[in-house]
């Protein structure tokens, strides 16, 4: 353990300082830097909402060394909602952008994940170390099968994101069987340049963190980019099937899940 992460601790947010912190965070990532809005979005408050925070678990990092009081303490955050507990709800946060209807015919215990962001000052650090490591422990205790979710590329314009979208349709496509479409209101075809016309490089050193760590571990794309013009973004639907990681991977993905 790190001096730094030694101040660290990793939860399910247990009451309501915390449920606000993690909404504080998420409106200074999601509003203030990413330029997002949403109806139940609290400017005044300066507090990122929307109808499904009362129904999924926030997984949380919190740095002890910041005071509960003033709603900082909460340095990254990752929303969780378990496939049993969105059908009671009645949704998924991604069926507003993509037809899950591959996953909930797969028979497969899901888990989405969403809304996760982390505090500038500790991005790729340990503290992600430790928000990832959280949420494999979330997954393996709960013996989650097939996790998704969206990831986000800042802006709608799709050309400034040709080589990263047409790198993922090319190299990473979901199996037929799981793979899950942007819906047609905000669909975006990712094949915009040819495979042969591709370089890796610039592709790559341009994609965001998040998608690189899924790629890593054997994580799959959907069909489709979907444009989200409310949150400003060119959102890719991630999933990652646990039955077929390799033993490398599930190493990889309980011990040292951190991007780069």
């Amino acid at each position: 353990m790190t001096p730094e992460s030694s101040y660290f601790e990793t939860r399910l947010a247990t009451d309501k300082a915390d449920l606000l912190a993690a909404q504080r965070l998420r409106y200074r990532v999601f509003v203030e830097e990413l330029g997002g809005d949403g109806p139940l979005v609290d400017h005044e408050a300066r507090l990122e909402c929307d109808e499904f925070d009362p129904v999924v678990d926030h997984l949380v990092l919190v740095d002890n060394r910041r005071c509960a009081s003033t709603l900082d303490h909460v340095v990254g955050v990752y929303r969780l909602l378990p496939g049993e507990r969105a059908a009671t709800f009645g949704r998924f946060y991604c069926d507003a952008e993509y037809d899950l209807t591959p996953l909930r015919q797969s028979g497969r215990r899901l888990l989405e994940l969403g809304r996760s962001c982390m505090d500038a000052d500790f991005r790729g650090g340990s503290g992600m170390f430790l928000l990832w490591n959280g949420l494999a422990e979330y997954v393996l205790s709960q013996g989650i099968e097939l996790l998704f979710g969206v990831a986000s590329f800042h802006g709608t314009d799709p050309a400034p994101l040709a080589q990263q979208l047409s790198w993922l349709h090319h190299h990473h496509l979901a199996p037929q069987g799981l793979r899950c479409r942007a819906l047609p209101q905000g669909f975006q075809r990712m094949d915009l340049i040819a495979p042969e016309d591709l370089d890796r490089r610039v592709a790559m050193a341009a994609m965001p963190p998040l998608i690189k760590a899924y790629l890593r571990i054997g994580g799959f794309i959907g069909e489709g980019a979907y444009l989200d013009r409310e949150f400003n973004t060119t959102d890719v639907f991630l999933m990652m099937d646990t039955a077929t990681m390799s033993a490398k991977h599930r190493k990889f993905y309980e011990t040292r899940w951190l991007p780069e």
